[in-house]
């Protein structure tokens, strides 16, 4: 599409009741990134309540209507999906405006590849929609659903904006002079931790021709708090509701000693074989979903599920061909007398979906009218490399999404609601630490991606012998699981932290994810290195991963940009007194604009003598802090104690808990509260 261009949904698909819309960029060093924002505007172009702005602390709708699906990766960066069911949209609302904004002073024009893209219920791709010279621009509208009697069109807007504080509360009608604002100021001026950024609202013009840039309000980043505390936006109303949140620690026990365990509502004991495993997992997973509305909709909304009266079940019996066929679940959804209709297929212990049996599903789908296939094992999709490869009769008219799922995702989301975001009720909250319980229990066999496959064994061997040469596709199986396993990590860790953790995809790699996996393959058979780089919300730079197969060492890593003011001393003595509880053996790098290099040492001989850190040449510009951990690397291919992937695990583990969580957090800018006030008046 091009700018200002309309279209109606219904004239792309017919299967538009939910939609996805994917917002997307790409970042050439990597970290670059912007925060997303929906508004629901009535006939009169404002909002009803406060409740009609969706942001990531306010991210999902009561009735289902607008949820905020987070972060994925892609070849080339990071979308943020966004699932909308239209069908449960109120009739009040006239307009959906999806916007984004960056913070921190950062610009649109350093991205790359600035677009939306919109997907119908079966995951098919329906427009797309790129913003050209986004330039100077702090925020953007990339469009906007707006209804046109009975049915929904999507207008291109990218509509770029400067500055602006005022906009969303002057003219849509949110009201951001509350005390939940003052507070959240007093806090983040204790905290000096507060980011911002800056979201905006279009025109509300039916023509894309005369629009006029509306002021905007600073989109909300979150702040520095307490373990579990929700994190409150800027400036902004009081959205987001009360909700459970487990505390991280245990209450004391009441039992006598530690040979007395607990009861569980979801028991391991009694699983003995693969088909033991998968039942119950399934059996467990799919009634929790029908129990916790909040964790169902993170599991299914990205599907095309929507929102409305769920109920699950196992082992159903269906005809196909001369012999009925069992998948392990059914998972049914009704709004509005329709239902929508998924098959569940389900594998633990590391066990291969079968693709004959996905594409027996995939046909009763089709002729039945149900609208999806889950399949849920231990291994995570890649883009371009699908797990089962399955044949789709275009003929057909009804069509049959195909969608997966890893059991890490779901630990993921589980762990998220239940120790950062909340749910509803003590009830949700304790059947989802069931739930979680059981995940993570040893003879669940549902532990995550857990094998790196056979091609494992003869690369490293190669790589040892220097025998393994460009091309071979082994190396490509070796590049592939390394993938999925840097994708389970950061589920693992952005679980545990509550914040997003992303692969980082580097532009200049390319955009074809195949064309990418065969360079890096190459690249394994050259130097022996399989390398990683991971964004955390809240510290100061990207986390490199490094696993040499040559000398079966890992090293994490971690670039801290020296300070903007102060005293080149001053900053090597606030960085050793900040890593007081570090590893002695931390490697600590000064990097600077010279090619000869800079200073570095271990943390134990620096700790005395900071001193140490600063070039000999005055005139030389210290550019900032390398730090970096060694670890021995695993042999083994599975996820056995001695396996590397358990290794892979320990490092970013390690690395994070006793390196990078002692770190400053990035300095934000903030606008002056005179600034504010001004600006509002």
């Amino acid at each position: 599409m091009i700018m200002g261009s309309n279209v109606a949904l219904a004239d792309l698909s017919d299967d538009v009741g939910s939609v996805v819309v994917s917002l997307g960029w790409a970042s050439p060093t990597g970290e670059g990134d912007a925060d997303v924002s929906v508004l629901l505007l009535d006939s009169n172009g404002k909002v009803r309540s406060d409740d009609d702005f969706y942001f990531y602390n306010h991210p999902v709708a009561a009735d289902g209507s607008v949820q905020l699906l987070g972060k994925t990766p892609t070849a080339d960066g990071s979308e943020d999906r966004i699932s909308f069911d239209l069908t449960a949209v109120p009739a009040g609302v006239d307009r959906i405006v999806v916007a984004a904004s960056r913070y921190d002073g950062a610009r649109f024009g350093e991205l790359e590849d600035v677009r939306i893209t919109l997907a119908d219920a079966a995951g098919e791709s329906l427009l797309r929609f790129a913003v050209d010279h986004a330039g100077s621009v702090t925020a953007v509208i990339f469009g906007e659903l707006y209804r046109r009697g009975e049915e929904w069109k999507f207008r291109a807007v990218g509509q770029g904006y400067e500055t602006g504080l005022a906009g969303l509360a002057s003219d849509f009608g949110v009201d951001v002079e509350d005390d939940a604002a003052a507070e959240t100021e007093a806090a983040l001026e204790a905290a000096e931790a507060d980011e911002q950024a800056e979201a905006t609202i279009p025109a509300p013009a039916e023509e894309p021709a005369g629009q006029t840039p509306l002021e905007a309000i600073p989109a909300p980043r979150r702040p520095e708090g307490e373990a579990g505390e929700p994190r409150k936006p800027a400036a902004r109303p009081r959205t987001a509701k009360k909700k459970v949140i487990l505390p991280k620690t245990a209450k004391k026990t009441l039992a006598e000693n530690d040979s007395w365990r607990q009861a569980r509502l979801f028991p391991v004991s009694v699983l003995k074989t693969d088909r033991d495993r998968e039942t119950r997992a399934t059996s467990v997973l799919l009634a929790v979903m029908s129990q916790v509305p909040e964790f169902s909709r993170r599991l299914t909304a990205g599907f095309g599920a929507p929102a409305g009266r769920m109920e699950t079940f196992t082992e159903v019996s269906l005809p196909h061909g001369e012999s009925p066929r069992r998948p392990d679940g059914v998972i049914r959804v009704e709004r509005a007398g329709k239902l929508w209709t998924a098959l569940v297929e389900t594998k633990t212990n590391g066990n291969a979906l079968k693709a004959d049996q996905v594409q027996a599903y995939m046909d009763i789908a089709a002729r039945r009218g149900y609208e999806a296939v889950i399949t849920l094992t231990n291994d995570v999709a890649l883009e371009g490399s699908p797990l089962v490869d399955v044949k789709i009769d275009k003929r057909r008219k009804h069509k049959v999404a195909l969608w997966h799922l890893s059991w890490a995702e779901v630990a993921y989301q589980a762990q998220m609601l239940i120790r950062h975001e909340g749910v509803g009720n003590a009830a949700h909250a304790w059947l989802l630490q069931e739930l979680l319980h059981y995940l993570q229990h040893e003879n669940s066999g549902c532990h995550g991606f857990q094998n790196m496959g056979p091609a494992w064994v003869p690369v490293r061997n190669g790589i040892d012998e220097e025998t393994l040469c460009q091309g071979d596709a082994r190396a490509l199986e070796v590049v592939e699981s390394w993938e999925r396993l840097v994708r389970q990590v950061c589920l693992r860790l952005g679980g545990e932290l509550g914040q997003k953790v992303l692969p980082v995809q580097r532009a200049k790699r390319g955009t074809d994810p195949k064309e990418r996996r065969n360079r890096l393959a190459d690249q394994l058979c050259l130097d022996g290195r399989l390398q990683a780089e991971l964004r955390i919300d809240g510290t100061p730079g990207v986390l490199t991963l490094s696993a040499d197969l040559r000398t079966g060492k890992l090293r994490t890593a971690i670039d801290v940009p020296a300070p903007a003011q102060g005293y080149p001393l001053s900053w090597a003595k606030r960085l050793v007194r900040h890593l007081a509880e570090a590893p002695a053996d931390l490697h600590v790098e000064t990097l600077v604009d010279s090619e000869t290099g800079g200073p570095r040492g271990t943390l134990e001989r620096l700790r005395p003598e900071p001193a140490d850190l600063l070039p000999k040449d005055n005139n030389t510009k210290i550019t900032g802090f390398r730090l970096s951990l060694l670890k021995s690397m695993g042999s083994g291919r599975g996820n056995a104690e001695t396996g590397f992937i358990r290794s892979v695990d320990d490092a970013v583990h390690r690395f994070y808990t006793n390196v990078v969580v002692h770190l400053d957090t990035p300095a934000a800018s903030r606008t002056p509260p005179k600034e504010r006030a001004a600006a509002a008046g």
